[in-house]
């Protein structure tokens, strides 16, 4: 008996251009402001590596683990993505979010993320660096 195998494929594939490149940032985006942390590891490889601050992650269960803490700890969560350059199946993206703490202090983060696809379109690593700067809630952009 012949297994069959299916593959699936996380569109747009690389290699990018400017427009499937920016379409894959606002995918990314828009999946990340559900907050639904299974959802989000969809998008990733079954093995994926992360470095998130100083946290490393690998895997979507280590991914939705880390998410869903993530989520309950971040309250009032709003983000924005941006393409920042491209190459064949890499991507830099600068983002910015706000949130507030459980002490209720609210925040604006500042980071960079390094992104690398597979040929099937799921990102493979994602390296990002964040800093996070204090706000008032007048002060609130997002």
């Amino acid at each position: 008996m012949a297994t069959e195998i299916v593959i699936t494929k996380k569109y747009p594939l690389p290699p990018f251009n400017e427009e499937t490149a920016k379409l894959k940032v606002q995918m990314a985006e828009d999946s990340w402001k559900t907050k639904d942390p299974v959802k989000v590891s969809k998008a990733y490889t079954v093995d994926s590596e992360w470095r998130n601050r100083t946290q490393f992650i690998n895997g979507r269960k280590e991914i939705v683990e880390f998410l869903t803490q993530k989520w309950k700890s971040e309250k009032h969560y709003k983000l924005k993505k941006e393409l920042w350059a491209f190459k064949e199946n890499r991507m830099a993206v600068r983002f910015e979010y706000e949130f507030q703490d459980k002490y209720d202090q609210w925040y604006r983060a500042y980071g960079n993320e390094l992104w690398e696809f597979d040929e099937n379109g799921f990102m493979r690593k994602r390296f990002a660096s964040i800093n996070d700067l204090i706000i008032e809630e007048y002060e609130r952009k997002l």
